[in-house]
């Protein structure tokens, strides 16, 4: 296996996000790995049938990035210790398909993501994005299950 120096981990911001933060943090500090923390923002061509929002779909989209930026920050700071920085991006796009290209793009030597994020018509629709990153990324992935 070859070295590992940048872990990318995906976060949700479930209730779950922290713990598995907390774990890709513990593996990056035993191999002397950068972490880069990735929230993608689940992009309308999926719901087209679904929802027309009020307001035009690009702005509706810019403020999504926007506040998920502003709730990227906060939940890095309420969860990283103090002194420890990570890079950090929010994107657009389908978001198992946006972890991969990201990874890829990024030079990610694994990516650490959860088992277990939000539940319901999400998961329903999209199904599973660890098990579609499992199949596709160009790294080892690791899943947490928070759970155990």
């Amino acid at each position: 296996m070859k070295e590992i120096k940048k872990v990318l981990v995906p976060v949700d911001f479930s209730p779950n996000a922290a713990k598995v933060l907390e774990s890709a943090r513990f593996l990056a500090d035993k191999c002397g790995a950068e972490i880069e923390v990735l929230f993608v923002v689940q992009n309308f061509d999926d719901y087209s049938g679904f929802f027309v929002p009020h307001i035009p779909i690009a702005q509706f989209e810019g403020e999504m990035i926007n506040g998920a930026r502003k709730k990227l920050d906060a939940f890095l700071e309420g969860n990283l210790p103090e002194g420890r920085t990570c890079a950090s991006e929010v994107i657009l796009g389908e978001v198992a398909v946006e972890i991969v290209n990201h990874a890829k793009k990024n030079n990610a030597d694994m990516i650490i993501m959860g088992t277990h994020g939000y539940k319901g018509l999400e998961s329903v629709l999209f199904g599973s994005v660890a098990a579609k990153v499992v199949r596709n990324a160009s790294c080892p992935v690791m899943t947490i299950n928070p759970y155990r």
